[in-house]
């Protein structure tokens, strides 16, 4: 009696796992396969970009409020700095002394010029004596003396004139030269004066303020953020085992948790060459097919990026798989060669047929 009850219940094992056996095995099914690859998704306006300030200083007063749209070149931060204020004075002031010494009534130019009249004159009549003692001095009639003495009066009067030539152009030289210096300076100090006001770059949305009245600016942190109005982009993050399968112009589909059970279609607009070492991916952005009527930066989704599509492949589950190239059939196991596959199906190149029984592994 203790036998036949052991049997039974070796025979119940048996049935049962001949039973699992049956209902765990397929046939491998032919259909449509989609391969594609998965990647996070974070929505971005296009052209978004960080402000930051060219100088340093205490926020004087935000021109703007987050969510107004702003124009190219329009103020948006007002910094201050009463040093840049000073030095633009200060070098205004040595421009109009400069332009003085050049051009104004007590100009230095002006007494070198009387000098040269003086000198000419002088050496006209110096000319004149020289040229009569010479004519004198010929004839006989006359002193050596006074003959060389005129000669002399002469030379250095033509020697004074030339030099006071000289000297004319090599101050106006020296005055032309200190005017464009104190002109380039004052220009240079209204550039610094007018970098305390920051401006916009493009035509777009101010999207966030990072900084209050009051508060301290430097040149390393962002004051505000900027982007398009209406224009957003798909920015993906793709594992490196991924990105040499993609390209550009590869179609995707994606959710958004704000938009529950809705798909959207996009195509692979850039594949930026980095890579993050932080968390070894790669980004990668796309734009919308038809994008929602409304969007904010920084809602998130996923996305899976299609690589390759076929219609009327052979596949199998790949729950079927053993050690990632074999299948158990009825007559063991078969080792497959593999082509397309996703998360869920495989395709099978070779090793079974669709008529081949397949068994899934415990």
């Amino acid at each position: 009696m203790h036998n036949m009850r052991l049997i039974y219940h070796i025979f119940i094992a048996i049935c049962f796992v001949s039973c699992s056996d049956n209902t765990e095995k397929i046939q491998p099914q032919e259909q449509e396969l989609t391969e594609y690859v998965y990647a996070s998704a974070t929505i971005q306006p296009d052209s978004l970009y960080q402000v930051y300030a060219a100088v340093s200083g205490i926020l004087d007063s935000n021109l703007a409020e987050e969510g107004d749209l702003v124009s190219k070149n329009q103020p948006i931060i007002q910094i201050i700095n009463s040093t840049p204020k000073l030095n633009t004075q200060n070098s205004k002031l040595t421009l109009d002394l400069a332009k003085q010494n050049y051009n104004g009534s007590s100009a230095i130019l002006r007494s070198i010029q009387d000098e040269i009249v003086a000198a000419q004159i002088k050496l006209n009549n110096d000319s004149v004596n020289y040229f009569r003692q010479k004519n004198l001095w010929k004839q006989q009639i006359g002193s050596k003396a006074e003959f060389d003495n005129s000669k002399l009066s002469y030379e250095l009067a033509s020697n004074s004139l030339k030099l006071l030539q000289s000297k004319y152009l090599r101050t106006k030289n020296e005055l032309e030269t200190a005017v464009k210096q104190a002109q380039n300076n004052y220009k240079t100090s209204l550039i610094a004066t007018k970098d305390f006001t920051v401006k916009s770059k493009i035509n777009g949305k101010l999207y966030a303020l990072y900084k209050e009245p009051g508060e301290i600016v430097n040149t390393m942190e962002a004051l505000a953020s900027i982007g398009s109005k209406n224009n957003f982009i798909i920015e993906l993050l793709v594992d490196e085992v991924d990105i040499v399968k993609i390209q550009v112009g590869k179609d995707l589909l994606m959710t958004l948790d704000a938009y529950k059970g809705e798909i959207f279609k996009g195509k692979v607009s850039k594949i930026l060459p980095k890579k993050d070492e932080r968390n070894q991916t790669f980004k990668v952005e796309a734009v919308f097919e038809r994008p929602p009527k409304v969007l904010y930066p920084g809602l998130s989704g996923e996305a899976n990026i299609i690589i390759a599509k076929k219609e009327n492949v052979l596949t199998i589950p790949k729950a079927y798989l053993i050690d990632d190239n074999k299948v158990k059939t009825e007559k063991g196991l078969i080792k497959i060669n593999k082509g397309l596959q996703n998360m869920d199906y495989v395709e099978i190149i070779s090793g079974i047929d669709k008529d081949t029984y397949i068994y899934k592994p415990k």
